[in-house]
């Protein structure tokens, strides 16, 4: 039936596929899939908390972990850096997934963490921050006598 349709190279429903995926680049299209992120999560985070400490792990994969600037300030962790993508310009791109440029991330700890007391690690292409919480702020034991 639309056989007419699609037999040239460049085909409506392709333009229209084409557009389509341009928009949810553009605007998101929520969809909730394990590797769907809003636009500007760069680099994709996973925040978790025990009651000594709690971890931040940034999926840095190709960034120098020299580059980045990683500060702590009123229970804000703010990480910033840069990522370099290289881009033939004798390329024709349909989609660019890889972001590439200068990113900053800040995230809001809860308010017993010790901003004295902060590590960063970074192993395969993970930083890993672990803010360790006020020892006035974790649960005591109290026993009776």
């Amino acid at each position: 039936m639309f056989g007419s349709l699609t037999r040239f190279e460049n085909s409506l429903f392709d333009e229209f596929w084409r557009w389509q995926q341009q928009m949810d680049e553009l605007l998101g299209d929520g969809s909730g899939a394990i590797r769907s992120l809003p636009r500007g999560s760069f680099p994709a985070i996973n925040v978790g908390h025990t009651a000594e400490k709690v971890d931040v792990y940034l999926f840095a994969p190709g960034i120098d972990a020299k580059q980045l600037d990683i500060a702590i300030q009123q229970n804000l962790l703010t990480i910033a850096g840069k990522r370099d993508v290289p881009i033939s310009e004798k390329a024709t791109y349909y989609r660019q997934e890889r972001f590439g440029g200068e990113f900053r991330r800040v995230i809001s700890l809860p308010e017993d963490v010790d901003p004295e007391r902060v590590e960063a690690k970074y192993r395969d292409g993970i930083v890993q921050i672990t803010v360790h919480r006020r020892e006035s702020a974790r649960p005591r034991q109290i026993e009776i006598h």
